[in-house]
């Protein structure tokens, strides 16, 4: 006997639409789903089962039908069943879990990075073109996003229910998730992590858009500058290519090719130059003297902003030489050296 059409399009429709089972509509949906309805199903099973066991036994054992208790002697079978039966259903489901949890945030090496701000009350977005969007998000379906988030000031938790993705955002650290949209529409953006007053309203939409239409938004939503382009003049107005220009008798390292690499450092250790390595770097630079050079350069704590230090971190990220670095250099040297021409005075 088939479920009837309209019965089964109400609860279609009921699963979809309300918290508890919004759509799928990214990659990783289904996968997270599939966990979902098997814990389901154990539980259910292990309701009934421990349910069922618990009435025959009451009815078996009541007091009437044996008045005077008796001994039972236990079953080694018996017990060795119950016990490594639910250990390999707990086993099964840590592996399941784990490789999901590993999935989910571990991004693939091609992902498109957006960098989220989160701040009472609102998410802001960066995209590398120099997109900037304020408690939205515009995605391509069919490409990997990878969300690189920091806090500005308390715990937040960036989360987008339709594909299946949170991930908390804190202060003073990067954190990362991607997702793999699917389906094109707007899907809820929401903070779950109690954050203040205007928690309940630090909500925003996610859209997914066709390649082509998210190429044509990127275009008319460009502010003209990329954050690479922001980071390049933030690099030379604050002098920092005047140390890190790639000379031999340079006071700062060598950043160019930088990123990703593993740096020995002054106490003996081996860091790797992470996004987060390199904020942090920016902002405690006492804390990562690379070997071979003294603890010269000054903290910029509470001189940049949130958005300056994403810009030079994607600045330090793309330079694979020092040839802008000098040319920014050069100009500076000869706009400090040009001659004081006196203004002309008209009468």
């Amino acid at each position: 006997m088939g479920i009837s059409p309209v019965l089964w399009q109400f609860l279609t429709k009921w699963l979809t639409t309300s918290a508890l089972w919004p759509q799928e509509a990214s990659t990783i949906a289904p996968w997270a789903d599939a966990l979902y309805i098997f814990l389901w199903l154990v539980t259910l099973l292990g309701l009934v089962l421990v349910g069922a066991l618990l009435l025959v036994f009451s009815i078996k054992y009541r007091k009437e039908k044996s008045p005077v208790a008796t001994q039972i002697e236990g079953s080694t079978l018996l017990e060795a069943t119950w016990t490594i039966i639910p250990l390999g259903i707990f086993l099964f489901v840590f592996v399941w879990g784990a490789w999901l949890y590993f999935r989910i945030y571990n991004p693939p090496a091609d992902a498109m990075q957006v960098y989220i701000v989160g701040k009472q009350w609102m998410w802001k977005a960066e995209h590398p073109g120099g997109q900037h969007e304020i408690n939205a998000l515009h995605v391509p379906i069919g490409r990997p996003v990878q969300l690189t988030m920091i806090s500005q000031d308390v715990f937040h938790s960036y989360s987008i229910p339709a594909f299946r993705v949170k991930r908390e955002v804190i202060p003073g650290r990067y954190t990362t998730v991607w997702f793999n949209a699917t389906k094109e529409g707007t899907y809820h953006l929401f903070c779950t992590q109690y954050c203040g007053t205007l928690h309940s309203g630090m909500i925003g939409d996610i859209v997914a858009m066709a390649p082509e239409d998210y190429q044509r938004w990127t275009e008319e939503s460009t502010s003209g500058m990329s954050l690479a382009q922001n980071g390049e003049r933030l690099f030379a107005s604050m002098g920092c290519n005047s140390c890190h220009n790639g000379n031999a008798t340079a006071a700062g390292p060598n950043l160019a090719g930088v990123s990703g690499s593993k740096i020995r450092m002054d106490d003996g250790t081996v860091q790797v130059a992470t996004d987060g390595w390199l904020r942090d770097t920016i902002l405690n630079p006492s804390q990562h003297v690379p070997l071979g050079y003294k603890p010269i350069m000054p903290t910029y704590q509470g001189q940049i902003s949130e958005e300056g230090l994403i810009d030079l971190v994607e600045y330090i990220k793309g330079l694979k030489t020092n040839y802008r670095v000098q040319q920014t250099l050069d100009t500076s040297k000869s706009n400090d050296a040009a001659p004081m021409v006196p203004e002309k005075v008209t009468q």
